[in-house]
């Protein structure tokens, strides 16, 4: 099966900084327990913030110089890492950012999407061209945590998405 996973506030902000915008451990707590065991597909700039990436992580870079960490794999591609995860026999995540969503989104079967009911700044905006409003809501759940840079409570609505008939990779 091959997923996507993120997290927009309310604005419609993903990132800043190739980060997150809030600090919220409890979400990035879930995003770590829901991705564990799995193959990533990860853009560089998104994989060069993260201070520790699991081996089988696919990394997109159309660098051909670019080396990743011991375990992890460049890719030149959102198809090519897709097919190179499901090699792997893992689930199958894509964890961003904005570019990797955009093109991987016709080949996910599943989207979880933590949608923060707070408007925070940042400089990446979540991919408008996916169309979650066509997709099934499978769960949903909602949750209030504290925001440590604020120390101001937020609503946490977590998601999980269906797409009916995603693309496979490899196949027009």
């Amino acid at each position: 099966m091959i997923a996507a996973i993120a997290a927009v506030s309310a604005n419609g902000m993903l990132g800043l900084e190739n980060w997150l915008p809030w600090d919220i451990p409890e979400e990035l707590a879930y995003f770590e327990r829901t991705v564990a065991g799995a193959a990533l597909v990860v853009g560089r700039l998104t994989y060069e913030s993260m201070p520790e990436v699991p081996p089988d992580t696919f990394v997109i870079s159309s660098r051909d110089d670019w080396v990743p960490r011991t375990g992890c794999r460049r890719e030149s591609s959102v198809e090519t890492a897709l097919l190179a995860a499901l090699a792997t026999g893992k689930a199958v995540f894509v964890i961003g950012g904005a570019s990797v969503y955009r093109a991987a989104w016709p080949y996910c079967q599943r989207f979880y999407l933590t949608r923060i009911e707070r408007e925070f700044s940042g400089d990446t905006l979540f991919p408008q061209e996916i169309p979650l409003h066509e997709w099934q809501v499978l769960d949903e759940r909602v949750e209030t945590y504290l925001e440590r840079k604020s120390a101001q409570p937020v609503r946490c609505r977590f998601l999980c998405y269906a797409q009916k008939s995603p693309r496979k990779p490899g196949r027009p």
